[in-house]
Protein backbone atom coordinates (compact mmCIF):
# COMPACT_ATOMS: atom_id res chain seq x y z
CA UNK A 1 0.00 0.00 0.00
CA UNK A 2 2.30 3.55 -1.74
CA UNK A 3 1.33 6.54 0.98
CA UNK A 4 -1.66 7.93 -1.48
CA UNK A 5 -3.43 4.41 -0.83
CA UNK A 6 -3.21 5.04 2.81
CA UNK A 7 -4.23 8.68 2.98
CA UNK A 8 -7.31 7.44 1.56
CA UNK A 9 -7.85 4.72 3.57
CA UNK A 10 -7.66 6.89 6.60
CA UNK A 11 -10.17 9.45 5.01
CA UNK A 12 -12.72 7.21 4.60
CA UNK A 13 -15.49 8.50 6.60
CA UNK A 14 -16.89 6.52 9.73
CA UNK A 15 -20.30 4.85 8.52
CA UNK A 16 -22.58 7.16 11.31
CA UNK A 17 -21.95 9.88 13.11
CA UNK A 18 -23.60 11.62 15.79
CA UNK A 19 -24.65 15.27 16.32
CA UNK A 20 -21.39 16.42 18.20
CA UNK A 21 -19.49 14.34 15.99
CA UNK A 22 -20.97 16.21 12.59
CA UNK A 23 -20.64 19.09 14.24
CA UNK A 24 -16.99 19.18 15.01
CA UNK A 25 -16.82 18.07 11.27
CA UNK A 26 -18.63 21.25 10.28
CA UNK A 27 -16.01 23.64 12.70
CA UNK A 28 -13.31 21.69 11.54
CA UNK A 29 -13.95 22.06 7.38
CA UNK A 30 -14.56 25.83 8.53
CA UNK A 31 -11.24 26.10 10.11
CA UNK A 32 -9.75 24.53 7.04
CA UNK A 33 -11.23 27.59 4.92
CA UNK A 34 -9.91 30.05 7.49
CA UNK A 35 -6.52 28.54 6.83
CA UNK A 36 -6.60 28.63 3.31
CA UNK A 37 -6.97 32.65 3.56
CA UNK A 38 -4.05 32.69 6.12
CA UNK A 39 -1.83 30.82 3.87
CA UNK A 40 -3.13 33.17 0.76
CA UNK A 41 -1.84 36.48 3.19
CA UNK A 42 1.75 33.81 4.17
CA UNK A 43 2.03 33.91 0.44
CA UNK A 44 2.27 37.78 -0.08
CA UNK A 45 4.81 37.75 2.64
CA UNK A 46 6.79 35.59 1.17
CA UNK A 47 6.35 37.31 -2.10
CA UNK A 48 7.18 40.81 -0.82
CA UNK A 49 10.85 41.17 0.25
CA UNK A 50 10.25 43.78 2.91
CA UNK A 51 7.39 41.74 4.44
CA UNK A 52 9.27 38.46 4.55
CA UNK A 53 12.15 40.74 6.23
CA UNK A 54 9.47 42.25 8.98
CA UNK A 55 8.44 38.42 9.57
CA UNK A 56 11.51 36.65 9.60
CA UNK A 57 10.55 34.77 6.34
CA UNK A 58 13.43 35.21 3.96
CA UNK A 59 15.49 32.24 4.60
CA UNK A 60 14.89 29.12 2.03
CA UNK A 61 13.21 27.46 5.23
CA UNK A 62 10.35 29.56 5.16
CA UNK A 63 9.28 28.26 1.94
CA UNK A 64 9.63 24.73 3.64
CA UNK A 65 7.33 25.55 6.62
CA UNK A 66 4.57 27.10 4.27
CA UNK A 67 4.54 23.78 2.33
CA UNK A 68 4.30 21.95 5.42
CA UNK A 69 1.57 24.34 6.73
CA UNK A 70 -0.36 23.16 3.37
CA UNK A 71 0.57 19.46 3.33
CA UNK A 72 -0.77 19.07 7.20
CA UNK A 73 -3.63 21.43 6.40
CA UNK A 74 -5.19 19.30 3.09
CA UNK A 75 -4.54 16.15 5.24
CA UNK A 76 -5.92 17.18 7.88
CA UNK A 77 -9.10 18.49 5.95
CA UNK A 78 -8.77 14.62 4.37
CA UNK A 79 -9.09 13.17 7.98
CA UNK A 80 -11.58 15.08 9.97
CA UNK A 81 -14.64 12.54 9.56
CA UNK A 82 -12.33 10.06 11.18
CA UNK A 83 -13.90 9.98 14.45
CA UNK A 84 -10.51 10.19 17.04
CA UNK A 85 -8.39 10.44 14.00
CA UNK A 86 -9.56 13.26 12.98
CA UNK A 87 -9.88 14.97 16.15
CA UNK A 88 -5.98 14.37 17.28
CA UNK A 89 -4.98 15.72 14.10
CA UNK A 90 -7.07 18.50 13.85
CA UNK A 91 -5.65 19.49 17.63
CA UNK A 92 -2.04 18.74 16.24
CA UNK A 93 -2.22 20.79 13.43
CA UNK A 94 -3.53 23.95 15.18
CA UNK A 95 -0.68 23.45 17.79
CA UNK A 96 1.29 23.67 15.01
CA UNK A 97 -0.19 26.64 13.55
CA UNK A 98 0.25 28.21 16.93
CA UNK A 99 4.28 27.21 16.94
CA UNK A 100 4.24 29.46 13.48
CA UNK A 101 2.15 32.11 14.98
CA UNK A 102 4.55 32.60 18.19
CA UNK A 103 7.31 32.73 16.15
CA UNK A 104 6.03 35.72 13.97
CA UNK A 105 4.53 37.52 17.15
CA UNK A 106 8.05 37.47 18.32
CA UNK A 107 10.18 38.61 15.62
CA UNK A 108 7.51 41.23 14.35
CA UNK A 109 7.74 43.10 17.69
CA UNK A 110 6.29 40.66 20.14
CA UNK A 111 3.60 42.43 22.09
CA UNK A 112 3.47 45.48 19.94
CA UNK A 113 3.28 43.18 16.79
CA UNK A 114 0.22 43.46 14.42
CA UNK A 115 -0.38 40.39 14.48
CA UNK A 116 -0.73 39.44 17.54
CA UNK A 117 -4.69 39.92 17.56
CA UNK A 118 -4.42 36.62 15.21
CA UNK A 119 -3.88 34.88 18.42
CA UNK A 120 -7.55 35.54 19.92
CA UNK A 121 -8.40 33.98 16.58
CA UNK A 122 -6.61 31.02 17.31
CA UNK A 123 -7.98 30.80 20.98
CA UNK A 124 -11.74 31.08 19.34
CA UNK A 125 -10.73 28.18 16.85
CA UNK A 126 -9.68 26.03 20.00
CA UNK A 127 -12.84 26.68 22.17
CA UNK A 128 -15.15 25.89 19.25
CA UNK A 129 -13.30 22.77 18.27
CA UNK A 130 -11.95 21.64 21.86
CA UNK A 131 -14.45 23.50 24.52
CA UNK A 132 -12.46 21.96 27.44
CA UNK A 133 -9.62 24.02 29.67
CA UNK A 134 -6.90 21.65 28.95
CA UNK A 135 -7.80 21.96 24.77
CA UNK A 136 -7.33 25.73 24.62
CA UNK A 137 -3.97 25.84 26.61
CA UNK A 138 -1.81 26.41 23.88
CA UNK A 139 -3.64 29.42 22.19
CA UNK A 140 -3.84 30.76 25.74
CA UNK A 141 0.25 30.06 26.78
CA UNK A 142 1.10 32.21 23.72
CA UNK A 143 1.13 35.74 25.48
CA UNK A 144 3.20 35.20 28.09
CA UNK A 145 5.75 32.85 26.00
CA UNK A 146 5.52 35.90 23.76
CA UNK A 147 6.08 38.04 27.12
CA UNK A 148 9.09 36.10 28.33
CA UNK A 149 10.83 36.07 24.63
CA UNK A 150 10.29 39.68 24.14
CA UNK A 151 12.48 39.87 27.90
CA UNK A 152 15.35 37.49 26.24
CA UNK A 153 15.79 39.42 23.14
CA UNK A 154 18.41 41.98 23.47
CA UNK A 155 16.94 45.74 23.08
CA UNK A 156 13.64 44.82 24.14
CA UNK A 157 11.92 45.46 27.85
CA UNK A 158 8.99 44.28 29.46
CA UNK A 159 7.45 47.84 29.88
CA UNK A 160 4.40 49.32 31.93
CA UNK A 161 2.33 49.88 28.08
CA UNK A 162 3.75 46.07 27.18
CA UNK A 163 2.27 44.47 30.38
CA UNK A 164 -1.26 46.51 29.71
CA UNK A 165 -1.48 44.95 26.79
CA UNK A 166 -0.71 41.49 28.49
CA UNK A 167 -3.07 41.61 31.12
CA UNK A 168 -5.58 43.04 27.85
CA UNK A 169 -5.23 39.65 25.78
CA UNK A 170 -5.11 38.01 28.24
CA UNK A 171 -9.09 39.28 29.17
CA UNK A 172 -10.19 39.22 26.02
CA UNK A 173 -9.13 35.42 25.80
CA UNK A 174 -10.78 34.39 28.78
CA UNK A 175 -14.37 36.37 27.89
CA UNK A 176 -13.73 34.55 24.32
CA UNK A 177 -13.21 31.31 26.08
CA UNK A 178 -16.15 31.62 28.41
CA UNK A 179 -18.71 33.13 25.87
CA UNK A 180 -17.58 30.01 23.81
CA UNK A 181 -18.05 27.57 26.19
CA UNK A 182 -21.17 29.03 27.96
CA UNK A 183 -23.15 29.36 24.33
CA UNK A 184 -21.36 25.79 23.07
CA UNK A 185 -23.24 24.34 26.28
CA UNK A 186 -26.26 26.13 25.32
CA UNK A 187 -26.46 24.44 22.50
CA UNK A 188 -25.63 21.02 23.76
CA UNK A 189 -28.53 21.44 26.17
CA UNK A 190 -31.42 22.75 23.25
CA UNK A 191 -30.11 19.84 21.14
CA UNK A 192 -30.95 17.21 23.88
CA UNK A 193 -34.11 18.78 24.48
CA UNK A 194 -35.48 19.06 21.00
CA UNK A 195 -34.01 14.92 20.55
CA UNK A 196 -36.70 14.32 23.92
CA UNK A 197 -39.80 16.22 22.18
CA UNK A 198 -38.75 14.50 18.61
CA UNK A 199 -38.61 11.24 20.66
CA UNK A 200 -41.84 12.26 22.39
CA UNK A 201 -43.39 13.51 19.75
CA UNK A 202 -42.43 9.58 17.88
CA UNK A 203 -43.48 7.78 20.87
CA UNK A 204 -46.99 9.78 20.88
CA UNK A 205 -47.36 8.94 16.97
CA UNK A 206 -46.67 5.22 17.60
CA UNK A 207 -49.79 5.23 20.69
CA UNK A 208 -51.92 7.08 18.11
CA UNK A 209 -51.47 4.54 16.15
CA UNK A 210 -51.72 1.97 18.25
CA UNK A 211 -54.63 3.52 19.87
CA UNK A 212 -56.07 3.84 16.25
CA UNK A 213 -55.47 -0.09 15.33
CA UNK A 214 -56.98 -1.50 18.46
CA UNK A 215 -60.35 0.77 17.84
CA UNK A 216 -60.21 -0.75 14.42
CA UNK A 217 -59.79 -4.49 15.96
CA UNK A 218 -62.41 -4.12 18.66
CA UNK A 219 -64.99 -2.57 17.05
CA UNK A 220 -64.72 -5.05 13.56
CA UNK A 221 -62.99 -8.03 14.89
CA UNK A 222 -64.35 -7.60 18.15
CA UNK A 223 -67.88 -7.27 17.09
CA UNK A 224 -67.52 -10.45 14.87
CA UNK A 225 -66.32 -12.50 17.79
CA UNK A 226 -69.12 -11.34 20.12
CA UNK A 227 -71.45 -11.60 17.10
CA UNK A 228 -70.27 -15.46 16.60
CA UNK A 229 -70.89 -16.31 20.71
CA UNK A 230 -74.25 -14.76 20.71
CA UNK A 231 -75.04 -17.15 17.46
CA UNK A 232 -73.24 -20.62 19.00
CA UNK A 233 -75.75 -20.23 22.27
CA UNK A 234 -79.08 -18.82 20.23
CA UNK A 235 -77.87 -22.45 17.96
CA UNK A 236 -76.79 -24.20 21.42
CA UNK A 237 -80.68 -23.64 22.70
CA UNK A 238 -82.01 -25.20 19.22
CA UNK A 239 -79.80 -28.02 18.86
CA UNK A 240 -81.70 -30.86 20.67
CA UNK A 241 -78.72 -33.66 19.96
CA UNK A 242 -76.24 -34.19 22.33
CA UNK A 243 -73.63 -34.38 20.07
CA UNK A 244 -74.17 -31.23 18.62
CA UNK A 245 -74.46 -29.61 21.72
CA UNK A 246 -71.01 -30.55 22.36
CA UNK A 247 -69.78 -29.16 19.39
CA UNK A 248 -71.74 -26.20 19.27
CA UNK A 249 -69.88 -25.20 22.85
CA UNK A 250 -66.48 -25.91 21.76
CA UNK A 251 -67.36 -23.22 19.25
CA UNK A 252 -68.42 -21.01 21.75
CA UNK A 253 -65.65 -21.74 23.71
CA UNK A 254 -62.64 -21.16 21.31
CA UNK A 255 -64.80 -18.18 20.19
CA UNK A 256 -64.51 -16.83 23.81
CA UNK A 257 -60.47 -17.84 24.35
CA UNK A 258 -60.13 -15.68 20.98
CA UNK A 259 -61.79 -12.72 22.26
CA UNK A 260 -60.03 -12.99 25.41
CA UNK A 261 -57.03 -13.32 23.56
CA UNK A 262 -58.26 -9.80 21.59
CA UNK A 263 -58.55 -7.87 24.45
CA UNK A 264 -55.03 -8.94 26.00
CA UNK A 265 -53.52 -7.29 22.61
CA UNK A 266 -55.64 -4.64 22.76
CA UNK A 267 -54.94 -3.81 26.03
CA UNK A 268 -51.03 -4.30 25.14
CA UNK A 269 -51.17 -2.29 22.14
CA UNK A 270 -52.64 0.59 24.48
CA UNK A 271 -49.78 0.04 27.06
CA UNK A 272 -52.79 -0.57 29.99
CA UNK A 273 -51.86 -4.29 29.97
CA UNK A 274 -51.14 -5.73 33.57
CA UNK A 275 -49.49 -8.77 33.97
CA UNK A 276 -50.89 -9.47 37.27
CA UNK A 277 -54.62 -8.75 36.13
CA UNK A 278 -54.05 -11.02 33.28
CA UNK A 279 -52.41 -13.95 35.40
CA UNK A 280 -55.87 -13.62 37.80
CA UNK A 281 -58.19 -13.42 34.79
CA UNK A 282 -56.72 -16.11 32.75
CA UNK A 283 -56.46 -18.39 35.55
CA UNK A 284 -60.15 -17.64 36.64
CA UNK A 285 -61.29 -18.54 33.53
CA UNK A 286 -58.49 -21.80 32.53
CA UNK A 287 -60.25 -23.17 36.09
CA UNK A 288 -64.05 -22.53 34.87
CA UNK A 289 -63.89 -23.81 31.53
CA UNK A 290 -61.28 -27.00 32.27
CA UNK A 291 -62.84 -27.94 35.80
CA UNK A 292 -59.60 -28.04 37.61
CA UNK A 293 -58.71 -26.10 41.04
CA UNK A 294 -56.34 -23.46 40.11
CA UNK A 295 -54.27 -21.46 43.01
CA UNK A 296 -52.54 -18.10 42.26
CA UNK A 297 -50.26 -16.03 44.59
CA UNK A 298 -48.02 -12.99 43.79
CA UNK A 299 -45.02 -12.45 45.61
CA UNK A 300 -42.96 -8.86 46.21
CA UNK A 301 -43.20 -5.75 44.56
CA UNK A 302 -44.16 -6.84 40.54
CA UNK A 303 -42.45 -3.54 38.20
CA UNK A 304 -43.98 -2.23 35.19
CA UNK A 305 -41.89 -4.62 32.62
CA UNK A 306 -41.74 -3.84 29.14
CA UNK A 307 -44.55 -5.61 26.89
CA UNK A 308 -42.47 -8.01 25.09
CA UNK A 309 -41.86 -9.69 28.33
CA UNK A 310 -45.09 -9.33 29.60
CA UNK A 311 -46.09 -10.95 26.38
CA UNK A 312 -43.72 -13.64 26.77
CA UNK A 313 -44.63 -14.48 30.68
CA UNK A 314 -48.09 -14.66 29.50
CA UNK A 315 -47.35 -17.18 26.76
CA UNK A 316 -45.46 -19.08 29.08
CA UNK A 317 -48.19 -19.71 31.45
CA UNK A 318 -50.55 -20.12 28.43
CA UNK A 319 -48.68 -22.58 27.16
CA UNK A 320 -47.97 -24.51 30.60
CA UNK A 321 -51.69 -24.88 31.32
CA UNK A 322 -52.58 -26.09 27.85
CA UNK A 323 -49.75 -28.73 28.90
CA UNK A 324 -51.44 -29.54 32.07
CA UNK A 325 -55.01 -30.03 30.24
CA UNK A 326 -54.04 -32.20 27.37
CA UNK A 327 -51.24 -34.36 29.28
CA UNK A 328 -51.20 -34.12 32.92
CA UNK A 329 -54.24 -35.15 34.34
CA UNK A 330 -53.93 -32.93 37.54
CA UNK A 331 -56.66 -32.15 39.73
CA UNK A 332 -55.07 -28.87 40.91
CA UNK A 333 -52.43 -26.21 39.87
CA UNK A 334 -50.61 -23.69 41.85
CA UNK A 335 -49.17 -20.61 40.18
CA UNK A 336 -46.79 -18.09 41.43
CA UNK A 337 -45.45 -15.02 40.23
CA UNK A 338 -42.37 -14.04 42.32
CA UNK A 339 -40.26 -10.69 42.08
CA UNK A 340 -36.85 -11.58 44.72
CA UNK A 341 -33.18 -10.89 44.16
CA UNK A 342 -33.12 -9.19 41.20
CA UNK A 343 -35.65 -11.78 39.28
CA UNK A 344 -39.05 -12.21 38.02
CA UNK A 345 -39.78 -15.39 38.38
CA UNK A 346 -43.04 -17.63 37.67
CA UNK A 347 -43.76 -21.50 39.18
CA UNK A 348 -46.46 -23.25 37.68
CA UNK A 349 -47.03 -26.71 39.80
CA UNK A 350 -49.47 -29.55 39.33
CA UNK A 351 -50.47 -33.01 41.16
CA UNK A 352 -51.10 -34.54 37.68
CA UNK A 353 -49.00 -37.99 36.23
CA UNK A 354 -45.32 -35.97 35.71
CA UNK A 355 -43.09 -37.58 32.91
CA UNK A 356 -39.46 -39.15 33.07
CA UNK A 357 -37.81 -35.77 32.65
CA UNK A 358 -33.89 -36.57 31.09
CA UNK A 359 -32.66 -33.31 31.35
CA UNK A 360 -33.18 -31.99 27.42
CA UNK A 361 -35.99 -31.43 26.15
CA UNK A 362 -36.02 -33.24 22.97
CA UNK A 363 -39.49 -34.55 21.67
CA UNK A 364 -41.07 -31.50 23.76
CA UNK A 365 -41.60 -28.85 21.66
CA UNK A 366 -43.84 -26.29 23.58
CA UNK A 367 -41.01 -27.20 26.50
CA UNK A 368 -38.51 -26.34 24.14
CA UNK A 369 -39.96 -23.10 22.69
CA UNK A 370 -40.58 -21.81 26.20
CA UNK A 371 -36.67 -22.13 26.80
CA UNK A 372 -36.13 -20.37 23.48
CA UNK A 373 -38.73 -17.55 24.81
CA UNK A 374 -36.98 -17.15 28.17
CA UNK A 375 -33.14 -17.46 26.59
CA UNK A 376 -34.35 -13.76 24.38
CA UNK A 377 -33.99 -12.51 28.12
CA UNK A 378 -31.05 -13.93 29.40
CA UNK A 379 -33.70 -16.00 31.23
CA UNK A 380 -33.67 -19.57 31.79
CA UNK A 381 -36.89 -22.17 32.51
CA UNK A 382 -36.59 -25.21 34.21
CA UNK A 383 -37.82 -28.10 34.52
CA UNK A 384 -38.75 -30.40 37.42
CA UNK A 385 -41.11 -33.87 37.08
CA UNK A 386 -41.34 -37.75 37.70
CA UNK A 387 -44.07 -40.03 37.04
CA UNK A 388 -46.40 -39.96 39.72
CA UNK A 389 -45.13 -36.74 40.96
CA UNK A 390 -46.56 -33.84 38.94
CA UNK A 391 -44.61 -31.35 37.31
CA UNK A 392 -42.96 -28.02 38.04
CA UNK A 393 -41.73 -25.31 35.54
CA UNK A 394 -39.86 -22.28 36.54
CA UNK A 395 -39.06 -19.50 34.09
CA UNK A 396 -37.39 -16.62 35.77
CA UNK A 397 -35.53 -13.46 33.80
CA UNK A 398 -33.04 -10.67 35.34
CA UNK A 399 -35.22 -7.96 36.42
CA UNK A 400 -33.15 -5.59 34.74
CA UNK A 401 -33.86 -6.78 30.63
CA UNK A 402 -37.51 -6.32 31.63
CA UNK A 403 -38.09 -3.39 33.69
CA UNK A 404 -39.78 -0.30 32.27
CA UNK A 405 -36.71 2.39 33.58
CA UNK A 406 -40.08 5.11 32.46
CA UNK A 407 -42.46 3.68 35.03
CA UNK A 408 -42.91 3.79 38.26
CA UNK A 409 -42.41 0.31 40.73
CA UNK A 410 -46.20 -0.91 41.01
CA UNK A 411 -46.42 -2.22 44.74
CA UNK A 412 -47.90 -5.16 45.45
CA UNK A 413 -49.26 -6.79 48.80
CA UNK A 414 -48.59 -10.61 49.11
CA UNK A 415 -51.81 -11.95 47.76
CA UNK A 416 -53.25 -15.21 48.34
CA UNK A 417 -56.94 -15.68 47.50
CA UNK A 418 -58.16 -19.56 48.64
CA UNK A 419 -61.29 -22.03 47.74
CA UNK A 420 -62.27 -23.98 44.87
CA UNK A 421 -63.29 -22.11 41.73
CA UNK A 422 -64.99 -25.01 40.45
CA UNK A 423 -67.25 -24.68 43.36
CA UNK A 424 -68.46 -20.94 42.59
CA UNK A 425 -66.11 -19.29 43.94
CA UNK A 426 -65.31 -15.82 42.39
CA UNK A 427 -61.83 -16.24 43.48
CA UNK A 428 -58.85 -18.70 43.11
CA UNK A 429 -57.68 -21.27 45.27
CA UNK A 430 -54.17 -20.54 46.53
Amino acid sequence: MNFIQWIRELARPDAEMGWSEVRFVTRAKTLFYARLAFLAVGLLILAVPRWAQAFGAQSPWAFVVYFVMIAYSVICYLLIERGPIGKGVTFGTLCMDVMVLVYMIAFSGGLKSPVLPTQVVYTIFFALLFPSPLAILPPLLTLPVVAKIDTEIPGRTLELEDLFILIWYSAVNFIVVYVIVYLNEREEWQHNEIVNLQENLRHMAVVEERNRLSREIHDGLGASLSSLIIQAEYLNNLAKDEEMKAEIGELKEVAEESIDELRRSISMMREDFDLVTAFDEYCINFAQRVGLEVGMRVTGSIPKLNSELQLTAFRILQETLSNIRKHAKAKRVDVELICMDGQIKLEVADDGEGFDYQGHLKGHFGLANMRERAKQYSGSLEVDSSPGKGCRIIFQVPLDRGKKPEQGVQTLMIEQRQGAINDGDSGIGG
